[in-house]
């Protein structure tokens, strides 16, 4: 991932020191389950214990053998002479490679599980802020019924939660190392060395294996990024359409001598939610190249290998940038609540149709008599530019059935807000 998306942490996760770093721990926690079977003197597994990751030099083999295990492993012999002997016994690169993938997977993951908390905390915030700031819901991009801008978040906050337990569910699938070698029948490592192993790593162990940890944990860990980041795309998204100048109800934060336009200095453009949902796009795609690494020729092939070189550490990178991104937009967002009332107003109390509509019918009339009276006089109004409520009172057809108290009692937006608490209950942010 380019570095403008890359935050530190994760780029150390995913650097090729970390890498060949992760592949010498699996290797000499083998050799440590050799050892305490007498396998390997004491002395040798020390100078085992001791041994480093020299990039360069990995690299420089590398470019001989063209072949990055057999790189690791003669840096390796550089460093122990005839002892290296005792390193790599039974295994082939995928126990190594697979196994110390994990690791790193499970690193990435507890990143992204902080970032997702994070984000958490920060809508559960904003929400009780605004639980009460009215403001109008729509549907089709057109005016419904008021709501309150802490609802909207509360949506957010409880689906925050859920893509925290799927980034959970998704860090234990990946947890799983194999060391059962070439094509997975033990024939020359016993299952129990595997076990130990992956229990000394903190890893579960891959039922079976063949030759691979089998590629549908790692499609199940890219879905989860992928749905996580989709979530995000959707809060960017509402963002955006709240600051657009015909609504304004809300803006992302714009610091002190920030530019929004090179040619139009008026300009101050959501840039950071449009970015946000660009980059949901990458994950969902990067999902599916996952999806495409399940089926591998026979006991494996080697198809998944370049794929997975490309999306672990890009979605991973992705989506621990976007979370910052989002929780610094949640963080810092500035809501209108003077503006939220002025867009209340602006559909002539259309907006109050159905709490019209249902009175009627509570008083007596007909379901389908009172919608087709109150719908014509809410496009009345839509065409008139007068108030509904003004129409309805002025109507014989309406005031046989509710008085002008009862009609002016519903278009109060408090009665919304009310029955807010309900689901402000539910959602745990009572």
């Amino acid at each position: 991932m380019i570095a403008r998306y890359t935050r530190p942490a994760m780029a150390a996760i995913w650097s090729d020191e970390a890498r060949y770093e992760a592949w010498l721990r699996v290797e000499v926690a083998a050799c440590e389950a050799f050892a305490r079977r007498g396998r390997i003197p004491a002395d040798v597994m020390a100078r085992i214990r001791g041994l480093r990751v020299d990039v360069g030099r990995i690299l420089a083999i590398q470019a001989r053998v063209k072949h990055e295990m057999i790189a690791l492993l003669t840096s390796v012999e550089e460093q122990l002479g005839s002892d290296s002997r005792f390193v790599h016994v039974g295994l082939t690169t995928s126990d190594v490679w697979d196994t110390a993938t994990a690791l790193q997977l499970r690193a990435a993951a507890d990143a992204l599980l902080g970032g997702q908390a994070r984000l958490q905390a920060a809508l559960r915030t904003l929400a009780l802020r605004h639980r009460d700031t009215v403001m109008i819901a729509r549907t089709h991009g057109v005016h419904a019924e008021p709501t309150t801008f802490g609802l909207k978040v509360a949506g957010w906050y409880v689906e925050a939660g859920r893509n925290l337990e799927r980034l959970r569910r998704a860090r234990e699938a990946i947890a799983v190392g194999k060391l059962s070698g070439a094509v997975g029948t033990f024939a020359h490592l016993e299952p129990e060395i595997e076990e130990e192993v992956c229990r000394d790593l903190g890893l579960a162990v891959e039922p079976v294996s063949t030759q691979i940890v089998q590629r549908d944990r790692h499609a199940e860990f890219c879905a989860a990024l992928a749905v996580a980041g989709a979530s995000l795309e959707k809060i960017a998204l509402e963002v955006r359409g709240l600051q657009r100048t015909e609504v304004l109800e809300a803006q992302e934060p714009f610091g002190e001598g920030q530019k929004g336009s090179s040619a139009m200095p008026h300009k101050r453009n959501p840039e950071l939610s449009e970015r946000v949902c660009g980059l949901a796009r990458l994950l969902r795609t990067n999902a599916l190249a996952a999806l495409e690494n399940v089926a591998l020729w026979h006991e494996r092939d080697i198809s998944h290998s370049s794929v997975e070189r490309v999306i672990l550490p890009d979605s991973t990178t992705l989506l621990d940038y976007m979370l910052d991104v989002t929780a610094f937009i949640v963080e810092g967002l500035e809501v209108d609540p003077a503006r939220m009332a002025e867009n209340l107003d602006r559909s002539h109390g259309n907006i109050y149709s159905q709490r019209v509509l249902l009175r009627l019918t509570e008083a007596g009339l007909a379901r389908q008599a009172a919608y087709e009276l109150v719908q014509g006089h809410a496009m009345r109004a839509w065409r008139e530019r007068r108030p509904l409520l003004e129409l309805l009172t002025g109507d014989p057809a309406v005031i046989a059935h509710l008085t002008p108290d009862d009609l002016k009692a519903c278009f109060d937006p408090a009665w919304y807000v009310r029955h807010v608490d309900a689901v402000f209950r539910r959602a745990g942010l009572a």
